[in-house]
């Protein structure tokens, strides 16, 4: 009995044990079989993301296309007609490369019919010959391989005033054993299958978005140096380019969002809208890193409206310092965490404009007390955060206290609704913002770091125009992000493009960085 007992003791645990071992399996089932019904969902999620991208895009190239050849369109003369094609052209070529990237390869969009077809290059102009060659020339079976023929295809290069083309060889191979073919392959290009070298890229970007010469004046001085490119090809040049170069504004943005002291601004730019054949007021926001961040960048941001979702939106989650004007569009940030530092560069110029329309002797002497604190920032420039911070504690801390009082009292002097009154209201209402500098030696006096990278912006409008569309307006934001970050980092924009332009192709998305402006050091000749 003693050893029946034992045995039923022992399969009781037993049981027990493989029960324990069941309920494992199956929970352990359970986890897998959740974990691939939640990568089946994604899954699904990413699918019908893509295919509502997709049908945007085709509904969008459709409308594009029936703006282009508008009759409303046809209103436009001479050079605005030039500025509207352009950026048309531009735009559709931008959301073919986009649809282009969303769909199989085996199911690519068709080439437009009115595709430019491209002409071989004068032989006049000087060619220089790369050769591409296999790493080796044994085949796979030992035999040695014999060259049968090469493929040769031309490139456009351009410097100011002179075009060469560079003749890429890539020579064939075979094994008359085995019959193989052996060929290097095709270099990588920004342009898939087209004739420009990141040069000429380069080049055309930066005169349409630094010098902003627009394409057709592009097009006259190409025909100048010898070789006419219709407007057309350099509109899809520039419409693939802003879309190959988008990643590397994104991973601006996030670098900037990681410092505690930015710049904004904004300002107006005509927009067409081309379904109407008419232009209203758009905006390009502009935001800076702080002006003694090391990390040393600018970004633009175009949009149809001047609303606070946008600065919301590019500053969703930040909680750092922004140094701003007083418009209503930035409250909603200071709502979420962001702190409101004040311009006093903006305070000024309320009295500036009273005494040279005036000659106020009130607005004078504020204008001399400020110059005495601009003085001090003269001064600390380049001292670090916590001398600059020491200087201002000791010496414009006093005179802002002086000038705070003096303010008030001259107030109570000024009649209500004057110009005085409101200047001097502007610094009373404010000053809680424009004394914030004085406890932060991050901290600048003033916004003028964003107002001096709007400049560029109020330049190339009186040659812009307008912006042909919202997604123009969005392009030229974006690639002036790039080419104005590069000159505040100190290098040359065309320099910069041409190599951006040979090395995306190959370079891995998760290094984008290293192709930022202020990561990015000139490759050695």
């Amino acid at each position: 009995m003693t050893d029946t007992t034992a045995l039923e003791h022992l399969d009781e645990q037993a049981l027990r044990r493989l029960a324990q071992e069941l309920m494992s399996t199956v929970g352990a089932q359970s986890q897998v079989l959740a974990e691939h019904e939640r990568v089946l969902r994604e899954r699904d999620q990413l699918i019908n993301e893509k295919d509502l991208k997709i049908a945007r895009l085709t509904q969008e190239i459709a409308v594009y296309r029936r703006w282009r050849f508008d009759k409303r369109s046809e209103a436009f003369k001479g050079a605005q007609r030039s500025l509207f094609d352009e950026d048309i052209d531009a735009d559709l070529a931008a959301m073919q490369a986009e649809l282009a990237a969303l769909l199989p390869k085996n199911d690519k969009p068709a080439a437009p019919k009115d595709k430019p077809r491209r002409n071989t290059f004068p032989p006049e102009l000087p060619r220089t010959e790369f050769h591409h060659e296999p790493e080796t020339t044994t085949c796979g079976c030992g035999c040695a391989l014999k060259r049968i023929g090469e493929d040769v295809s031309e490139k456009l290069d351009y410097t100011p005033g002179v075009f060469t083309v560079e003749r890429h060889i890539r020579g064939k191979w075979a094994c008359a054993a085995c019959q193989t073919l052996t060929q290097a392959p095709v270099p990588p290009h920004i342009i898939d299958k087209g004739i420009p070298t990141p040069g000429l890229l380069a080049h055309v970007m930066v005169a349409k978005y630094q010098d902003h010469l627009p394409l057709y004046r592009q097009e006259r001085i190409f025909g100048r140096a010898g070789l006419e490119i219709p407007r057309s090809t350099l509109s899809q040049w520039v419409g693939v380019c802003g879309v190959r170069l988008q990643p590397l504004v994104d991973a601006l943005r996030q670098c900037m969002l990681k410092l505690p002291v930015l710049h904004a601004d904004e300002t107006h730019v005509p927009m067409l809208k081309p379904g109407s054949g008419k232009t209203h007021r758009s905006f390009i926001w502009t935001y800076v890193s702080g002006r003694f961040e090391q990390l040393k960048a600018v970004i633009y941001e175009f949009h149809d409206n001047r609303g606070k979702v946008n600065p919301e939106s590019f500053l969703a989650g930040w909680k750092g310092q922004l140094v701003c004007d007083a418009y209503g569009g930035y409250h909603g940030l200071m709502a979420e965490g962001v702190t409101h530092i004040g311009c006093m560069a903006h305070a000024r110029r309320y009295f500036f404009d009273l005494h040279k329309a005036t000659g106020s002797d009130v607005a004078d002497q504020a204008l001399v007390i400020i110059r005495e604190l601009y003085n001090i920032e003269r001064d600390c420039k380049d001292l670090d955060t916590q001398a600059r911070w020491r200087i201002r504690q000791t010496r414009s801390k006093p005179i802002m206290e002086r000038y705070r009082a003096w303010l008030v009292s001259q107030r109570l002097l000024a009649t209500d609704g004057t110009q005085l009154a409101k200047a001097i209201d502007y610094s009373l209402k404010h000053w809680p913002a424009l004394v914030r500098y004085l406890e932060d030696g991050q901290l600048p006096i003033d916004n003028n770091s964003a107002e001096s990278e709007i400049r560029p912006v109020a330049v190339g409008r009186s040659n812009w125009q307008f912006a042909g569309s919202l997604r123009a307006g969005k392009r030229a934001a974006a690639v002036m992000s790039l080419i104005q970050s590069a000159r505040l980092n100190g290098h040359d924009p065309y320099v910069y493009l041409k190599d951006i332009f040979t090395r995306l192709p190959t370079h891995p998305n998760s290094r984008i960085e290293e192709l930022l402006p202020h990561n990015w050091t000139a490759p050695t000749v």
